[in-house]
């Protein structure tokens, strides 16, 4: 019979465990043990999960407190000198320096730059490298964790990302080339490999996801050097994993590089198939990533079974592993745990332990069984029920984007002329000062909240709350002087899930979370249907905190690209089709946020750079709708309405041209961790509308002081004119506390001020 197993399991618990043993831990309110205690009783849980769902084989170190790429470079000593210190008192608090900053015991660091994981919402820390390089084996996480598994009596397979996409994923701080560092980088890997073999690993896994990228000779050449020499270094077999989309021009390459097996995703990318089987080797197993490890649908068996017996039928039994797509760290972790959703609903979904039962049955009917195969025709039968279900197609919403015009996607004027307008009736200073839009969520408002939502808190104790929040962030603003406000966003749980609980279309899970980086957990909704805006979502809470004000107050949505990225999207209509439904709802929002005299509307989009494709020759496909959705949504307001977008932790370079074509009047942007490099993006373009890149890292606890943040500001200076800058922090202040956010707004105001002064004389 074919084997199951998988690439990597979500990491924070069904009840999001890792993220409350982390914050306890940061917070110093928990015994030092605490922390590695809740870890391993996670990956304890987790592997007999994945065994009683049917896998055969689980993998191991595919558990991190924070972040899989900070584990591999902490693992390989990649640690810049900077925290080299804090290291030496505690390895444990110089790991966290890494990924959140520290400023503690005479030390003041700043966190390394974190971005997103190829095309998920998942981010990683991206180490930093320079000429010159030393790497050592300088951990033990893999043997121990390879041996804790087996000690609990499970099959084990460690997992690690390989040596040429963690070079790949890293940046140099001296500019020289990444891949120079690969000869001192593999005799570290090969010393690890062989101690894993010592111990007992029959298979490794080494992850190369950079392989479904474009990659030149250069690439190719550090992988066959790269696998060459841990071949002849020995060591357990090894499994060459690629996910996220298809091998292509790459296919060759992987398959000759010596390795006993190759994953390869068949979710994302089926068509791969006949040209992988075709160049495998003889004696290469293959593991077949045929369940979707990204999204929450069932799997349709009428697709993967033809690749399945297909390949069964090149490969037999022995050398054909079936395994999700990618690692399912994507997916929450088990569906039986909604026992709230509809059950119309719920029969078409699989999350991490239901995808896992998917495999087994795939593989049982492989191998003949008929109670397996009648299962999968069961499956078949309710997922093609699904399209009939009321709600899935609404006939106003097709027709509506049927009827959309060209002109549905233009602001009224060019932005020289917005300009001028939005001058007049804003009346800003020079370098005018905002926030991203959300203010600390307090233990009290989350508290609320959920109070609320089991009845325990009526509606109009709750509504007087969020007022009273409401009126004590404008009055903090005012206080402080900044220029344009926002209302602080009390009464939102997520800038994806606030919005998707007004939309239809949608649906929502209880225990549905998702990591995004370190204890920050997301919550995606589920889109199922024709989306569509019944009411009004954001009108009342803005219109009131303007009248509370007579400084401009910033209407706050997210975009429909984020919107889309952000959600669990259905897998029967493509995605743009989904995202102009999506941009259709939440123009008519921005519509009757300026019919209630709202005069600036911020439209996030986050996700845009997230979204794009990972092959170049896909992107001007995607950048066409994305870039078209965003203009649905802020097309045909007044010219005197200033329409910003927020976008965090993207690289820019490749897509300002799409940028400037969203037309925003205010784009504010990330930019503090890797001090303004960021800017180099606008300023060979020469960006022409406003701009304001974060001046603060607000992922990161520490409070940073004036002189950065005037450091900061200046360099902005010198490639911006003064007229196009604002002054902001790089994201919303939602995960921070009040402690930390008062101090640096304030200090923020001022570093504005100071400049604007040093501007007029």
């Amino acid at each position: 019979m074919s084997l199951t197993t998988h690439p990597g399991f979500p990491r924070i618990g069904l009840k999001r465990e890792l993220k409350r043993a982390l914050e306890a831990h940061w917070r110093g309110e928990a015994p030092a043990a605490a922390l590695p205690d809740t870890a391993r009783a996670l990956r304890a849980r987790h592997w007999q999960l994945a065994r009683d769902a049917g896998a055969d084989v689980v993998p191991c170190n595919d558990f991190s407190l924070y972040d899989h790429v900070l584990d591999t470079a902490v693992l390989f000593d990649a640690i810049p000198d900077r925290y080299r210190p804090v290291f030496a008192e505690s390895r444990l608090d110089g790991y966290f320096a890494m990924a959140r900053g520290h400023k503690r015991g005479g030390h003041d660091l700043h966190a390394l730059e974190m971005t997103k994981w190829f095309d998920t919402n998942y981010h990683y820390l991206v180490p930093e490298l320079h000429a010159g390089q030393r790497f050592a084996l300088a951990g033990d996480k893999p043997l121990a964790e390879f041996l804790e598994a087996g000690a609990l009596g499970h099959r084990a397979r460690p997992v690690l990302l390989g040596p040429v996409s963690l070079l790949l994923l890293s940046k140099t701080v001296d500019g020289s080339d990444r891949l120079d560092l690969l000869d001192a980088l593999l005799p570290a890997y090969a010393e690890l490999l062989r101690k894993l073999a010592e111990a007992g690993a029959e298979w490794v896994q080494l992850d190369e996801p950079c392989l479904v990228l474009d990659q030149d000779a250069d690439d190719h050449a550090a992988y066959r050097k790269a696998y060459a020499a841990l071949a002849a270094a020995g060591g357990p077999k090894v499994l060459l994993a690629s996910y996220f989309g298809a091998l292509g021009d790459n296919l060759a390459l992987a398959a000759s590089l010596p390795v006993a097996g190759l994953h390869v995703d068949l979710a994302r990318a089926p068509q791969q198939l006949d040209a992988v089987l075709d160049a495998l080797p003889a004696g290469r197993v293959l593991s077949a990533g045929v369940v979707d490890g990204r999204n929450v649908w069932r799997s349709r068996p009428d697709h993967v079974l033809p690749l399945l017996r297909k390949a069964h039928a090149r490969l037999g039994d022995a050398r054909l592993w079936l395994a999700p797509s990618c690692s399912l760290l994507h997916v929450p972790i088990d569906l039986d745990a909604e026992t709230a959703l509809p059950a119309e609903r719920r029969v078409s979904m699989a999350f991490a332990k239901q995808k896992l039962e998917e495999l087994r049955a795939y593989a049982d009917a492989l191998a003949g069984h008929a109670e397996a195969e009648a299962a999968l025709q069961a499956q078949q039968a309710r997922l093609d029920r699904q399209a009939q279900q009321p709600g899935v197609q609404n006939p106003a919403v097709r027709a509506r984007l049927n009827a959309l015009s060209p002109q549905a996607s233009l602001r009224r004027s060019p932005y020289a002329t917005r300009r001028v307008a939005q001058a007049g009736t804003l009346a800003l200073p020079q370098l005018p000062t905002t926030t991203i839009g959300s203010f600390p969520q307090t233990d009290g408002l989350r508290q609320a909240r959920a109070a609320h939502r089991a009845g325990k808190l009526a509606d109009g104790d709750y509504e007087a709350l969020l007022a009273q929040e409401i009126e004590r962030v404008v009055r903090f603003q005012e206080g402080i002087g900044l220029d344009v406000l926002v209302h602080g966003e009390p009464e939102r749980n997520d800038m994806v899930e606030y919005f998707g609980e007004q939309l239809d279309g949608y649906l929502f899970t209880r225990l549905g979370w998702v990591q995004s980086y370190g204890s920050r957990c997301v919550k995606p909704p589920v889109i199922w249907g024709d989306v569509a805006r019944p009411a009004p979502m954001t009108v009342r809470w803005s219109t009131y905190a303007q009248s509370l004000t007579d400084k401009p107050m910033k209407g706050m949505l997210t975009g429909p690209v984020t919107m889309l990225q952000w959600s669990f999207v259905r897998d029967d209509l493509p995605r743009e089709t989904v995202c102009r439904q999506i941009a259709l709802a939440l123009r008519d929002e921005v519509h009757d946020l300026e019919a209630a005299g709202i005069r600036a509307i911020q439209i996030d989009e986050p996700a845009l750079r997230e979204g794009l494709p990972l092959r170049r020759a896909d992107w001007p496909a995607y950048l066409a709708w994305a870039v078209e959705c965003f203009r649905i949504t802020a097309g045909g307001v007044r010219d005197a309405t200033q329409v910003h977008t927020h976008m965090c932790y993207s690289e820019f370079n490749d897509i300002i041209e799409a940028v400037a074509a969203m037309d925003a009047d205010v784009i504010s942007i990330e930019t503090s961790r890797s001090r303004m490099e960021l800017l180099d993006a606008f300023v060979r373009f020469r960006y022409p509308n406003g701009i304001g890149p974060g001046v603060y890292d607000i992922h990161s606890p520490r409070v940073p002081t004036p002189a950065e943040m005037q450091a900061l500001l200046r360099k902005a200076l010198e490639v911006l004119d003064a007229g196009q800058l604002w002054v902001n922090p790089d994201c919303g202040l939602k995960t921070r506390g009040w402690a930390e956010v008062e101090p640096a707004l304030r200090r923020m105001v001022d570093c504005a001020r100071q400049l604007r002064a040093g501007i007029a004389t």
